[in-house]
């Protein structure tokens, strides 16, 4: 990787401030949970790289979704970890919520391919899918349907803050487009 020079040296730096090793160690867990496998390198990155284990847990969660080829060619680990995003989006992880295959290939943003992988356990997991998740559970939307007799009884209140005023509050004094005089000039 080059020598980074001005905003991007600080970006990447603010990237990096970011990693959280604890959060690496849950996802590699949960990650070798689902799989039943242990990661064939030590290093998280290492083993994520060609795609193949992301392919694999992919396939784990939604079958005949995984497929993927063992290769040292960069095209194809990327498209492995292209295969693996779009499995991810088909099980609803929000595109924003994704990494880009960059990130992980060239190992730039490591943070979000582990919030990926925190977003995706969050979705299984709401699919039923496994177990367990990571991080916050996934909000549910509810939705309250009230009775028109609720709804009319809501209009018949009485409430003084829709009238414009509260104890002498009022917009007098206001006009719009004047200058603003700041200081007190005495003559």
């Amino acid at each position: 990787m080059a020598p980074l020079y001005g905003i991007d040296r600080d970006i990447q730096r603010k990237i990096q401030s970011k990693y959280s090793i604890d959060n690496e160690q849950e996802a590699r867990q949960w990650i070798e949970g689902v799989l039943g496998e242990p990661f064939p390198h030590i290093g998280f990155y290492e083993s994520l790289k060609d795609g193949v284990i992301l392919c694999k847990l992919i396939g784990k969660l939604l079958p005949g979704q995984g497929s993927f080829r063992v290769s040292k060619m960069p095209f194809i680990q990327m498209e492995n970890i292209a295969k693996f995003l779009a499995g991810a989006e088909k099980l609803g992880v929000p595109q924003f919520e994704l990494f880009q295959t960059i990130d992980l290939y060239e190992k730039k943003n490591m943070t979000q391919v582990i919030d990926t992988v925190f977003s995706l356990s969050r979705h299984a997991y709401k699919a039923g899918l496994c177990s367990s998740f990571l991080g916050p559970k996934l909000s549910e939307k509810h939705e309250v349907e009230f009775s028109q007799e609720v709804l009319n009884a809501g209009k018949a209140m009485y409430n003084p803050l829709h009238y414009g005023h509260r104890k002498g509050a009022n917009q007098s004094g206001i006009i719009f487009g004047a200058r603003r005089e700041i200081s007190n000039v005495v003559n």
